[in-house]
C-alpha cells in the first residue's frame, strides 16, 4: 500500500479530530493537508501504527492552530459558534460522535484550553490511551491525567443533558418548525422553554443577534423577526453536526443553519449560523469517522 493510500485510509478521521478541535472546517482541512505533508516528507522507515502517528501530527498541528484562533476569536463580534457542518445519516446513529460533533459540545470544548481540549477529544471520543495522548503531547503522564481529569469534570458540569426521546423530539421539532412557518407566537412559546437560551453568530458580516436571548417571549419574538425579514428563504431539513436541524437557503445558497437542544420535551437551545464566512459545509455532507 502506498503512503497516499494508506493516509486516505485515515483521512476522514484525521478531519473529525481536527474539527472538533478547531471548530472549522476549513481550518481542519488545512491541518489535514498539513499532516499529509508531513507523512509524505516523514524519514525513511516503517510507520508500525499509522492511526497513531498521524493522530499525532494531527492533534499538534491542531494546537498550534488553535492558539492563532484564540487571538483571533478574541475580536469576533457576537457569539462566536463552531462553523455548521452537513453530515451523513450514519453519524447520528452512533451516540458518541454525534454527540462530540454537536453545537452545543463544541461550545463547551471551546471553553477549554487547548491542551485539555485535545486530551478530552482524544481520550473521550477517539479512546487513546493515557500513554498515546502522552506521546501527542509530548508531555508527561502525570500532567496528562490532570488534564484529562480538569477536562472531564469542565465537560461535565457544562455539557447539554439531553433527555428526551426520539419519539417526543420529533414531535417537539416538527411543532416547533410548524409554528415558525405559520408565525404563531403562542404555540411557538408552547414549544420554548421558559428559560431557552438563544445565540446567533453572524460574525459582524450579516445582521445577527450580538448577545444572547434568554427566555421564551424573546426568543419567540426574534425568531418571528428573522421569518418576517427572510420571506423568499427555503427552509430544508438536514443532518447538522449529527442532529436533525434545518438549513435555510436564499436563491439556492445557503444562508444559515438552526440547532435546536431539547430538554423535557421542550426546546431548551436554540444556535443559529448565519455568518456567510461559516457557510460553505452546508452544500455536500462529509463523513465523519472516529
Amino acid at each position: 500500500m502506498t503512503d497516499a493510500e494508506v493516509f486516505d485510509r485515515h483521512r476522514s478521521l484525521l478531519f473529525t479530530l481536527g474539527y472538533e478541535l478547531l471548530g472549522s472546517v476549513a481550518d481542519a482541512e488545512d491541518v489535514v493537508q498539513e499532516a499529509y505533508l508531513r507523512w509524505s516528507q516523514r524519514p525513511p522507515g516503517e510507520v508500525a501504527n499509522p492511526r497513531a502517528y498521524l493522530a499525532q501530527v494531527t492533534t499538534r498541528l491542531a494546537l498550534n492552530r488553535l492558539r492563532t484562533l484564540a487571538r483571533r476569536r478574541e475580536d469576533y463580534v457576537g457569539p462566536w459558534l463552531p462553523e455548521p457542518l452537513l453530515t451523513v445519516p450514519d453519524v447520528a446513529e452512533d451516540v458518541v460522535l454525534a454527540e462530540s460533533v454537536s453545537l452545543a459540545l463544541l461550545v463547551v470544548l471551546e471553553s477549554l484550553g487547548p491542551r485539555e481540549r485535545a486530551v478530552f477529544v482524544l481520550r473521550e471520543v477517539f479512546g487513546y490511551s493515557h500513554d498515546e495522548i502522552t506521546s501527542a503531547l509530548d508531555s508527561s503522564p502525570v500532567a496528562v491525567r490532570q488534564l484529562a481529569h480538569r477536562a472531564r469534570q469542565h465537560v461535565e458540569a457544562r455539557r447539554p443533558r439531553f433527555t428526551t426521546d426520539r419519539a417526543t423530539a420529533e414531535r417537539v421539532r416538527a411543532e416547533f418548525e410548524r409554528s415558525l412557518l405559520t408565525s404563531d407566537l403562542q404555540a411557538l412559546m408552547d414549544v420554548l422553554a421558559p428559560d431557552v437560551v438563544l445565540l446567533s453568530d453572524g460574525g459582524g458580516v450579516v445582521s445577527a443577534a450580538r448577545r444572547p436571548i434568554v427566555g421564551a417571549d424573546a426568543v419567540a419574538r426574534f425568531l418571528l423577526g428573522i421569518i418576517a425579514k427572510n420571506p423568499d428563504a427555503r427552509v430544508e431539513h438536514a443532518i447538522v453536526n449529527g442532529s436533525p436541524a434545518w438549513v435555510t437557503r436564499l436563491d439556492g445558497r445557503p444562508h444559515g443553519a438552526v440547532l435546536t437542544e431539547l430538554a423535557g420535551g421542550l426546546v431548551s437551545g436554540i444556535k443559529i449560523v448565519v455568518n456567510p464566512d461559516k457557510l460553505a459545509a452546508l452544500d455536500a455532507p462529509l463523513t465523519l469517522t472516529r
